[in-house]
């Protein structure tokens, strides 16, 4: 498994098995069987309502927490809940989570910000991380973080390289985790002649090719699927290279395509609803 390094020294696999929108009975069996097959960085979130069901598939796989990146996110409505940290690591059902997002810039942000550094004082997070804050949200965390966080979570693919935010992350080494990495399931991304060229010339899927410029570019990145096959052939880019003239053709084809379009009136109702958390 090839990981990247964080900006506090600690290590994190480059591809892991996502959790959104999968039941509880499904992020269970995937987590479990994604274990078995070499995955070592689960994600999942309160907002997903599966953390207690990816900490039975853990369990189950037999593998040892050590060698598990485990990553949750809060969700707003617990940002101001002093026990946010306790009840997501009793929900999980380990002592430690390597990597703690705040999940929105909702509500009271900074108050999830303070909470996720109290965490990693106090060893209960490993490391930590932003999800969804990018442009004015970036911009006024950096004026009052005190601890700079490890990992951004955000909308990254071909069509939506993120190059604006990049110039901020790199300046801090922030690293960054990639959702919708395959364009929300576009065809017309999966589809590109270029991917079609080079799963030819390699032996892989057009999907398999994308997952591949997200490591060389430096993601992480989180697929997930509830089907074993496809997340067996998810991790099965770890045996090729895509050329520096390859991965500048693909550079060429960022648009700037957003799937995910957040609205302000969405953040005020992020803050307003809590999860029905699993029992």
């Amino acid at each position: 498994m090839e990981k990247v390094v964080l900006n506090n020294k600690l290590e994190c696999p480059v591809i892991g098995i996502g959790t959104f929108m999968l039941s509880p009975a499904d992020a269970e069996n995937s987590v479990r069987e994604a274990l078995k097959m070499g995955y070592r960085l689960i994600d999942t979130a309160n907002a997903y309502v599966n953390e207690r069901a990816v900490g039975r598939g853990i369990k189950e796989s037999g593998v040892s927490r050590e060698e598990i990146f485990l990553s949750t996110k809060l969700w707003p409505s617990e940002y101001e809940n002093a026990n946010a940290v306790d009840e997501t690591l009793e929900r999980l059902g380990v002592d430690y989570i390597d990597l703690l997002y705040i999940h929105q810039p909702a509500g009271n942000w900074l108050a999830g910000y303070r909470q996720l550094e109290k965490a990693y004082k106090e060893g209960k997070v490993k490391s930590i991380g932003i999800s969804n804050f990018e442009g004015k949200y970036i911009e006024e965390l950096q004026t009052k973080w005190e601890i700079i966080p490890q990992f951004i979570q955000v909308e990254t693919h071909p069509y939506f390289t993120q190059e604006e935010l990049r110039k901020i992350l790199d300046k801090y080494d922030i690293k960054l985790m990639s959702w919708y990495p395959l364009g929300h399931g576009d065809n017309s991304l999966i589809s590109e002649p270029i991917f079609v060229e080079l799963g030819k010339k390699y032996g892989k899927t057009s999907a398999q090719v994308i997952l591949r410029w997200h490591i060389q570019m430096g993601f992480v990145v989180i697929p997930g699927s509830k089907n074993v096959d496809h997340i067996k052939d998810n991790l099965d880019i770890l045996d090729f290279n895509l050329t520096d003239d390859e991965m500048q053709k693909i550079s060429e084809l960022d648009k700037e395509k957003r799937y995910y379009h957040r609205t302000d009136e969405q953040l005020m109702q992020f803050a307003g609803w809590k999860p029905e958390f699993e029992k």
